[in-house]
């Protein structure tokens, strides 16, 4: 160790005070070989350090650095820190100083170990101490280089500095000239722009900085060994003023002026910084609307004998300037160009004959005479804005008639290559011209067709398949006979092909090749399945699936089970709204859906177990009906109604296929012994009777409501009990208000108030249940005795067995449910439901809880934070400051889910504090900060944020909390989450800025 120190003094002797700059790549090879360390090298510099002549101390510097761009890959976190320290103070030394200090800076800030919060101390030290325009060309460079090294490196850390990161980069920039700086920092600017950097009140500051170099007229030297181009300049300055809707208001007038300079060069760069390049999809969709309508305009101009065709000629103008862009579709400006000439051809007929004239011969023989992906794949892209279609009289024929052919081959061409993104937009392709009837014969329809189902059954890529089944989808509703006659049947085929071979063999596993093409076959047929003629050979396979898997004769899998019912659900909310398509679920697929679901019910003991008994499949099955129910039109509506009705109350199966059920079943009433899977049933006759519309009466309603309240009140099978609760909820929402409703609720809540007041009861939970679900079916409709209820609730609060399952049960009450009681169901539901029902309860909440025991305070912290989080932001913001002492209090409750509601609940009114948060900011900091330690993670990032959020309030109100909470976010700081880390690094940056002259 002795020698090792030996030498380093001596190395340093040779460099500091020898002037022998070779012996920088010695002292760095000593240091990988591990003679010493970096620190060892800082105290050997020590005297030199100090030295009261700025030369020498430049010289220690120097040594330094230029062993750090070599061995800054080896050091350690520790190290970097205390070498961070030492640097950010050198930048206050003599200017000679300055450039060896940035060498150094720019070293460690590559460093993998850079510690948490270092980028921002970095960039403050920088900002405060260097002023950048005064230093040499590659000086400044070096200080472009280490704020793009940390934006890439560091970004949560410099976005929490806010807008002063910007105010920082504004005042390095300022009067820079180099053509390589300027570049650097256009770079830099464009990064704040699109990263999604805090502009704040710096934004026309920022445009100011950048615009005054536009247009660019700088021309490069002779030879320059550089490579800087004007056109480099030119692009990236543009990337820089069109970045953000946030420059316009400066942008056009700056445009605007520069247009009427006399030098041609500015007023072309001007033209392709309003139209070619903007970020701005408004300023885009604005400027080609606009040359859509001045297309539309001269095209309706009356032409004389002896006049000139002003449409010709305005779009002559137009192909000049764009056409040839379009025979480059590597360069940047392919896809403006496309976008003019699109904008133009669309306007009118007229102008999309000319335009097509003279685009698509010219892209159908590039795309033909490409062979890159990439090139092939964007010229289609550009084919496929020009061929939607134009708005036209009948009688005029397709401007792309004479292409048709062409058009044809390459798409079927593309489908059949290998890129997936060439299949993709060849397919949307496909979809444009199936849009306009003529440019596709029978014979095209029917190749398409075959090409679809070959990529449904081969393509294993998931994106391609979304477009497949979207391709599909569009074409099946133009051409339904095509689909019939080919794919349905080669679906069908591909479907039952491999499980029928393997019989009662047990199901194929998840990670099963054939199962994913069987998924895909399922979903492919309900995207074709719009129209009822289709609807009527789809259904019928699907409905065979079920079978087939109930009786055990094919090998599917209960994931596939259930897929299907989810794609029966589809074709019934997409298919198009007919009598015809009605019928068939009318007349087909409900009653086979309760044929087979009662036969499994009924099924005896046997080898194969019927998937169909499953809940998960009887929850599947749920949607399809009540989405059909929904939609039937009313005499179809009534009679569904009527069948369901009779068959679970008096056993009548005459409208089910296959009848061949015992004579008598009760399905709604208890049986002994294993009756779960008849009773469960009961979610089936909710799905046919909850979703009908409100003008369809219900046959025998007292009677089956009767049967309904006896079912949940006795029946200890959760899904039978909590299915036949929301059905009777669902009846009773829509049933006409008046005297019979009245007495029904009344008599059910005597009923129910004598099984939860009894605390032996073995059915309180299926009586709180009912309750549940009937509080919400009147809430939803403003029904009076709605308070009776939820007064109800709110008393359980304190049951020793009901109170976490009540206080659960508020968020059932406040949230959308999505198989009853919503608005697809016809369910009655009231505008601001939850704003009232919060407005008339939240004093009975505050009140419960201050009179509760403390055991039982946190079932009232539970439901208050159920109600709040599901209330509107603005009612948020108006009415937490009232209930800030029970939020506080509930940021210590136990429960994880209470403390991240909460959290959830009070972040967005921390960000604009009214003056009574600013009085409990002692509770709000503490108990916020003992959540950033919570075990679970959602709660640590939740925390976080408001601890965030707390920063922005009066300086002098939090100047006395900063070191508590800097101490406290050191912790997060080196959280085993990535996220949390992330988070803390923000709010710690806030915190630590605070105070600071260039802090907030």
């Amino acid at each position: 160790m002795a020698a090792g120190s030996a030498l380093l003094v001596g190395l340093v002797e040779e460099f500091v005070s020898g002037q022998q700059d070779s012996k920088a790549a010695d002292t760095a090879t000593g240091l990988k070989a591990g003679q010493f360390t970096i620190l060892q090298l800082v105290e050997a510099l020590g005297l030199h350090l100090a030295s009261s002549q700025p030369q020498t101390r430049a010289r220690g510097v120097q040594l330094l650095s230029n062993v750090l761009q070599q061995c800054h890959g080896d050091l350690t976190e520790r190290e970097v820190e205390v070498l961070l320290v030492f640097y950010e103070n050198r930048l206050k030394d003599h200017y000679v100083i300055t450039p060896h200090v940035l060498k150094g800076l720019k070293a460690l800030t590559k460093c993998s170990v850079l510690p948490p919060g270092s980028a921002v101390s970095i960039l403050k030290s920088l900002f405060q101490d260097v002023h950048v325009q005064s230093l040499m060309l590659v000086e400044r460079s070096c200080v472009y280089n280490i704020l793009t090294q940390l934006m890439e490196s560091r970004e949560s850390e410099l976005k929490g500095l806010g807008a002063d990161f910007v105010f920082g980069f504004v005042q390095s920039v300022d009067g820079e000239r180099d053509p390589r700086n300027l570049l650097l920092a256009f770079q830099i600017a464009r990064k704040i722009i699109h990263g999604g950097y805090d502009l704040g009140k710096f934004t026309e500051e920022l445009f100011e900085v950048t615009s005054c170099y536009f247009p660019i007229d700088f021309s490069p030297p002779p030879n320059d060994p550089h490579g800087i181009t004007q056109e480099e300049l030119i692009l990236a300055l543009r990337a820089v003023l069109t970045g953000t809707p946030r420059f316009a208001e400066f942008l056009l007038p700056l445009i605007i002026e520069k247009l009427d300079s006399d030098v041609q060069s500015a007023k072309v760069d001007s033209l392709q910084t309003l139209v070619f390049q903007t970020a701005s999809e408004r300023v885009e969709s604005a400027g080609l609307a606009a040359l859509g309508a001045l297309t539309a305009c001269i095209s309706r101009s009356v032409l004389n004998s002896d006049s000139e065709d002003y449409l010709n000629v305005f779009l002559d103008l137009v192909l000049k300037d764009c056409q040839h862009h379009l025979c480059e579709p590597d360069l940047k400006l392919v896809w403006p160009s496309a976008k003019l000439l699109q904008a133009t051809s669309t306007a009118s007929y007229r102008a999309s004959h000319r335009v097509a004239a003279a685009i698509m011969p010219s892209l159908i023989e590039q795309y033909n005479s490409r062979t890159q992906c990439a090139q092939r794949r964007t010229l289609l892209e550009m084919l496929q804005g020009f061929v939607q279609p134009v708005k036209s009289s009948e009688e005029d024929e397709s401007v792309l008639l004479d292409f048709r052919q062409s058009l044809c081959s390459i798409v079927f061409s593309a489908l059949s290559e290998d890129s997936a993104g060439l299949q993709i937009t060849s397919l949307r392709v496909l979809t444009a011209l199936s849009q306009q009837t003529v440019l596709l014969l029978k014979s095209d329809v029917e190749l398409a067709v075959d090409h679809l189902t070959r990529l449904i059954l081969e393509e294993e890529d998931a994106k391609v398949s979304l477009a497949v089944v979207e391709c599909a989808g569009a074409l099946a509703c133009l051409h339904p006979l095509a689909f019939i006659s080919k794919m349905v049947p080669r679906l069908k085929e591909e479907i039952f092909s491999e499980s029928m071979a393997q019989g009662d063999s047990a199901p194929l596993s998840q990670e099963h090749p054939q199962q994913a093409v069987r998924q895909r076959c399922l979903t492919a047929l309900a995207a074709v399945s719009s129209r009822p003629s289709v609807v009527q050979e789809s259904t019928p396979v699907l409905l065979q699936v079920l079978t087939s898997s109930h009786t055990g004769t094919g090998s599917f899998s209960l994931e596939e089970v259930i897929s299907v019912c989810h794609n029966l659900q589809r074709i019934a909310e997409h298919a198009q709204d007919t009598e015809e398509t009605g019928r068939v679920f009318h007349d087909i697929v409900i009653p086979r859906l309760l044929g087979l679901a009662l036969q499994a019910a009924m099924q005896g003991s046997s080898d194969h177990q019927s998937p169909l008994v499953e809940e998960s499949v009887l929850s599947a099955m749920v949607p399809v009906i009540s989405t059909t129910c929904a939609r039937l039109q009313s005499q179809l509506a009534g009679q569904t109604a009527s069948r369901a009705v009779s068959l679970f109350l008096d056993g009548d199966m005459s409208f089910l296929p296959e009848n061949a059920f015992p004579s008598k079943i009760q399905l709604l009433k208890k049986q002994a012994g294993d009756s779960w899977s008849q009773s469960q049933m009961v979610c089936l006759l909710m799905g046919c009777v909850c979703s009908l519309p409100r003008s369809v009466e219900v046959p025998q309603l007292d009677r089956l409501l009767l049967e309904l309240e006896e079912l949940s009140c006795t029946c200890d099978h959760p899904l039978s009990y909590t299915s036949a609760a929301k059905c009777y909820a669902g009846l009773v929402n829509k049933r006409p208000a008046g005297e019979a409703l009245d007495s029904l609720i009344d008599r059910m809540l005597k009923r129910i108030s004598t099984e939860l007041d009894c605390s032996s009861s073995s059915v309180r939970t299926q009586a709180f249940t009912l309750l549940l679900w009937v509080a919400k079916a009147l809430l939803l409709r403003y029904h009076p005795l709605s308070t009776a209820l939820t007064d109800k609730l709110f008393s359980l609060l304190s049951d020793s067995e009901l109170g976490l399952l009540a206080a659960d049960g508020f968020s059932l009450l406040m949230s959308d449910s999505p198989d009853v009681l919503n608005r697809g169901c016809n369910a009655d539901v009231r505008i601001m439901y939850r704003q009232r029902f919060f407005t008339e309860n939240s004093a009975k909440l505050v009140l419960g809880f201050n009179s509760a025991a403390q055991e039982r305070k946190s079932g009232y912290l539970k439901a208050l934070s159920h109600i709040v989080n599901n209330l509107p932001r603005q009612v948020q913001l108006t009415e937490l400051p009232a209930l800030l002492p029970l939020l506080l209090e509930a940021l210590s409750c136990p429960d994880q889910a209470v403390q991240l509601s909460t959290l959830s609940c009070l972040q967005p009114v921390l960000m604009d504090p009214p003056s009574a948060l600013i009085t409990q900011l002692e509770a709000l900091v503490g108990r916020t900060l003992t959540l950033t330690t919570s075990p679970a993670m959602k709660v640590r990032i939740a925390s976080l944020r408001c601890i965030h959020a707390l920063s922005r309030f009066p300086e002098h109100e939090i100047m006395p909390f900063r070191a508590r909470v800097l101490r406290a976010l050191a912790v997060p700081l080196d959280d085993l989450k990535r996220m949390v880390r992330s988070e803390a690094v923000v709010a710690r940056n806030e915190w630590f800025l605070l105070g600071s002259p260039g802090g907030r």
